[in-house]
């Protein structure tokens, strides 16, 4: 039996609906053993987020550690890393343990508007981040901050994908969620050759809370799988709209995905 293992490193949510725990989940849904390094500690629900605690560099360098001396991952994804000096931790611990396979998840703002990131570890991320990702998966407003240019058409979010391609990611997803003068969603993922665009109807829902969560770790799950890049971007687009569609329903604010939804999909079709 094949174990396949996939880490995330990222912020813990303790409303369950996004970062560490909404990783894990679709770790588990989808057949890989998850790991995590928790870089900071938020308190929050569905009405926002009530607290925000970065965990020690120490702490994170430690965790990073003891992945590494026993055991490496086939795929790892990093959300919400808070401070630059993380994220140089961070890309450096996953060049010492030569570390494959690394998507990222530019985490910088809340659904409820908190900021994740501070403001000087934007240009960390791209500076020593960036460089090692396999796959980058930025929603328009990330996209915005990471290429430096205002997004509004979908000609300027090609243009945004081939500067973050520039800047070391082999693959770009920028997601559609965020342009909203369409029944349809689309998904541009740019390869630095071609774009495909992935098309999903639009749903109607403030229970969108961990979507982008979801999203990259349904990626990081099926490249630790051995799936193709575009192959997991795929099934990730499948998960993602699986779990908004056939909704949870609850909380008072922005509430969670549905993480159950994808696989009893499949089972009702068996």
């Amino acid at each position: 039996m094949n174990i396949y293992k996939a880490l995330t490193i990222a912020g813990s949510d303790s409303g369950g609906g996004a970062g560490i725990q909404a990783d894990l989940k679709t770790f588990q849904e989808l057949g890989a053993y998850g790991m995590s390094v928790i870089t900071a500690v938020t308190a929050q629900n569905t009405l926002g987020v009530q607290g925000l605690y970065a965990m020690e560099a120490a702490a994170v360098r430690r965790q990073l550690d003891s992945i590494g001396e026993d055991l490496t991952p086939a795929a790892l994804k990093t959300g919400m890393l808070f401070s630059s000096e993380i994220i140089e931790i961070v890309a450096a611990k996953i060049k010492q343990y030569h570390w494959q396979n690394l998507i990222i998840d530019p985490v910088m703002v809340a659904k409820g508007g908190s900021s994740l990131l501070q403001q000087e570890a934007i240009q960390a991320l791209i500076k020593h981040l960036l460089p090692l990702a396999l796959v980058t998966t930025p929603n328009i407003p990330e996209a915005e901050l990471l290429a430096r240019m205002a997004i509004r058409t979908l000609s300027e979010r090609e243009e945004a994908a081939k500067i973050l391609f520039q800047q070391g990611s082999r693959y770009v997803v920028i997601k559609g969620g965020h342009d909203s003068g369409s029944s349809q969603l689309v998904d541009l993922v740019y390869d630095g050759e071609r774009f495909d665009y992935l098309e999903s109807r639009r749903i109607d829902t403030r229970h969108t809370h961990g979507t982008g969560c979801t999203f990259s770790a349904a990626i990081t799950a099926g490249i630790a799988q051995g799936k193709t890049v575009p192959d997991a971007i795929r099934m990730a687009k499948a998960f993602i709209q699986a779990a908004i569609e056939d909704q949870l329903g609850f909380g008072g604010g922005h509430g969670p995905t549905n993480h159950f939804a994808y696989q009893r999909r499949l089972q009702s079709l068996r």
